[in-house]
């Protein structure tokens, strides 16, 4: 919800996972939130990230490190690094 002058009153905004596009509710503690940096040629940080949220249930099937593996791969497609 916003007020008149355009800012976010709002308590509390769902996320969504990376991998599933589910939301991701204020009672699941087993989720994440993971920043990649970007890296320049040489292979120094640009100050630039991508961020992805995965939910508990990604991670208790065991396939977290998959999801964000083939996410990573589609973002670095994206950004041409």
């Amino acid at each position: 919800m916003q007020n008149e002058e355009g800012q976010n009153m709002d308590l509390y905004i769902p996320r969504k996972c990376s991998a599933t596009n589910r939301l991701i509710t204020s009672k699941d503690h087993a989720s994440v939130q993971i920043n990649v940096g970007h890296l320049d040629e040489s292979g120094r940080y640009t100050g630039q990230f991508s961020t992805f949220a995965l939910c508990g249930f990604v991670r208790a099937q065991g396939d977290a490190d998959s999801a964000l593996d083939r996410l990573w791969q589609k973002k670095k497609v994206e950004t041409r690094q």
